[in-house]
């Protein structure tokens, strides 16, 4: 089964059924903009190389109104659009695209200059989107607090260089990121301290939090505002390394959701890594409940 993990990895760090009727939801949230509920194409990733244009029909038929981008690459492009094509390509399906994951993190280790990051942006400015995600951080390069510290000083580089361009920098985080691995700080401590709340988001992956042992709502009251997106994914109840529908797992999403307004929700993204039951039909699943959760009328 491919990981989001070895996804990354193997893909040179990026650079080198069940079908309900869509629905237009009456969303309101900061600075104006409607709340759409997203979905992260990583989901789908076993599918979308075969049929891109098959994908995205059915993801707007189970009622997404945005989707999160992930791969990006010069080579490559979106599965072959570049970021104006493919921006109008999900525009004909009326989808929008908030954030993308894109492979910033490669330039995040000491011999690597974050202003060769730059295409990200580019990319991220011709998309149309917010947020420019980086989905990931090589645990080689975090090994001590001063890696800690070299990377969030990077992060808040980048989003200067984000701000200069008009978007933001959100960071996307696994589990490993709450260990405690020097001087009793992990190195999601350090990156919430020490990285500029003015030029770096989070986008909390609720499963991976869950995983780690900790509560999501405990970093919102902690940290209020700082966490403006959410990767909505369930844990399976007989194995946790897995994911299941949301609703159906061990993850107390009421809960996390009565406590948006803390952590300055704009945007969620259903994720979902492995699948039972035909991904179609369980993307559908999901979408139905986080649409139950009434992410549409959190002021």
């Amino acid at each position: 089964m491919i990981t989001r993990r070895n996804f990354i990895q193997q893909a040179g760090m990026f650079a080198t059924g069940l079908m309900i009727a869509p629905s237009i939801l009456s969303c309101q949230s900061l600075g104006g903009r409607k709340r759409r509920i997203g979905l992260q194409l990583y989901s789908l990733r076993n599918e979308i190389g075969k049929d891109v244009r098959g994908v995205i029909s059915k993801v707007a038929a189970a009622g997404y109104q945005d989707v999160e981008t992930y791969g990006y690459s010069l080579e490559g492009k979106f599965w072959g659009m570049t970021p104006k094509e493919f921006k109008a390509f999900l525009q004909s399906y009326n989808l929008t695209s908030y954030s993308g994951h894109y492979g910033a993190h490669e330039f995040f280790s000491r011999d690597k200059d974050i202003k060769s990051a730059r295409f990200y942006i580019d990319a991220v400015t011709e998309m149309g989107q917010t947020y420019l995600t980086v989905p990931y951080m090589d645990s080689k390069i975090i090994q001590n607090i001063a890696d800690y510290r070299h990377v969030a000083g990077k992060l808040n580089k980048l989003g200067t260089m984000c701000k200069s361009a008009g978007i933001k920098l959100a960071y996307h985080n696994h589990d490993f990121e709450f260990k405690n691995m020097d001087q009793g700080k992990s190195f999601f401590d350090v990156l919430l301290a020490e990285t500029d709340p003015s030029l770096v988001d989070f986008e909390l992956d609720l499963y991976w939090v869950v995983r780690a042992g900790k509560d999501p709502v405990d970093y919102f009251k902690q940290h209020p505002g700082r966490f403006t997106m959410w990767h909505v994914k369930d844990m399976d109840k007989a194995d946790n390394s897995l994911n299941t529908e949301i609703g159906t797992g061990l993850v107390d999403f009421k809960k996390i959701f009565n406590n948006a307004e803390v952590s300055g929700l704009k945007q969620v993204y259903v994720e979902q890594e492995n699948f039972k039951i035909d991904p179609y039909e369980s993307i559908s699943k999901s979408m139905i409940y986080v649409k139950d959760m009434k992410f549409d009328i959190i002021k």
